[in-house]
């Protein structure tokens, strides 16, 4: 049905139409309505190059699967006999090494400031609870019988929200699957706005809501700020070792912020080095939806359950944060549990602006910050999990 590319024109079939059209969709979505620009506008351009006849950007063989490089010279060979394509290089030292989403993590641990978090350790409670929806979507897609284990683990971990842990862990275990998991879980992740409020609504009532949350946070010291990533890191290694390259890099990043004298460092990390590695990242992730790989059933199961994963993660760090209202003295707005899902920092603008709609006075951006930020440390040490568990 899909074949070869035997000319510019003849093997062109309403399925790579069809892939057009959902490039073309992503593009305007990006610039448009500017939801993950910088990550949607290259994939969609990466669906365009892929799909086009005669391109041989991105070489997959006769199974679907993107054909790899091997040594140096082997590449070279390749590339002239046209069996590898440029893509190809990004795609097998870039992301199927893991380069490229772990150094996207130093980066973002650049720009991350983990202050609410170490503010309210309570946080982590939230963060961690959050989780919930990654560990129920990854038993019904292996019960779904759609997907083998590892592809299950890949799929639930769409529910942290968080974009680097995905790639990594998906690249690891179901790279058959980067690309349609990959595009899901940015564009949910821009989709925060509209899939969270409802859920919140339907777990609090109006007073909940409009509980007060004095704007102060308790003062953090410096050096507090500085241990931080250190000990997460420490900790994280003891007890999942193989969570060990996400949360490193991310922890080194943030080192880099919180010591105070790498602000070049940190700078150039959260500036251009992100920003190059984002567009490489996207137009790669595109060019792995070519129609043959991405106009499957599994791919409309992703996009279904990925939406259940999202709303379980929201109710779960919603609930928890209302459970511990039973034991504290001072209560806290139960919709800051629902940034545990991380999503930064959509989710914490989300309860914000729901917190000031129930009462003017709230200002609850930064008490949601803290689970915002937990919720990122918690998602990569799931994926630590999965990877110790199926690698």
């Amino acid at each position: 049905m899909f074949g070869l590319y035997e000319s510019a024109f003849g093997a062109l079939s309403w399925q790579h139409g069809l892939m057009f059209v959902i490039g073309g969709l992503l593009i305007y979505l990006g610039i448009a309505k500017k939801m993950e620009p910088v990550l949607l506008v290259p994939i969609g351009i990466g669906i365009f190059m892929v799909n086009l006849p005669l391109g041989g950007l991105m070489i997959y063989t006769p199974d679907g699967f993107p054909a790899e490089v091997g040594t140096v010279g082997e590449l070279i060979k390749s590339i002239g006999e046209g069996k590898i394509g440029l893509l190809n290089v990004l795609y097998t030292y870039g992301i199927k090494s893991g380069i490229i989403p772990l150094l996207i993590f130093l980066g973002v641990g650049a720009m991350t400031d983990f202050t609410p978090t170490i503010a309210r350790p309570i946080s982590f409670l939230f963060g961690a609870v959050a989780q919930v929806g990654v560990f129920i979507v990854f038993l019904i897609a292996i019960l779904s019988g759609m997907f083998t284990l590892n592809e299950a683990a890949c799929v639930g971990i769409i529910g942290g929200s968080d974009g680097p842990p995905t790639v990594y862990l998906t690249a690891a275990l179901a790279p058959q699957l980067l690309g349609p998991i990959t595009l899901v879980a940015y564009a949910y992740m821009s989709l925060v706005p509209i899939i969270q409020p409802p859920i919140i609504k339907l777990l609090t009532t109006k007073k909940e809501r409009a509980i007060y949350m004095k704007p102060q946070v308790r003062q953090v010291s410096k050096l507090e700020v500085i241990l931080f990533p250190i000990i997460i890191f420490i900790v994280a290694a003891l007890l999942v070792p193989k969570s060990v390259p996400l949360i490193g890099m991310f922890m080194f990043g943030n080192l880099l912020r919180a010591s105070g004298v790498t602000d070049r460092l940190a700078q150039s990390a959260g500036g251009v080095f992100i920003d190059v590695l984002t567009f490489l990242l996207g137009i790669t992730v595109g060019a792995l939806m070519p129609a043959m790989v991405f106009l499957k059933p599994q791919t409309l199961a992703i996009i279904g359950l990925a939406i259940v994963a999202f709303a379980c993660s929201t109710a779960g760090g919603l609930l928890a944060a209302k459970f511990a209202n039973l034991f504290l003295k001072e209560k806290i707005n139960p919709m800051i549990g629902a940034a545990g899902v991380s999503a930064i920092p959509m989710s914490a603008r989300v309860v914000q602006k729901m917190g000031q709609e129930a009462n003017p006075r709230n200002f609850l951006l930064m008490h949601a910050m803290g689970p915002n930020m937990a919720g990122a440390i918690a998602t990569s040490v799931v994926a630590g999990i999965f990877l110790g568990m199926l690698m």
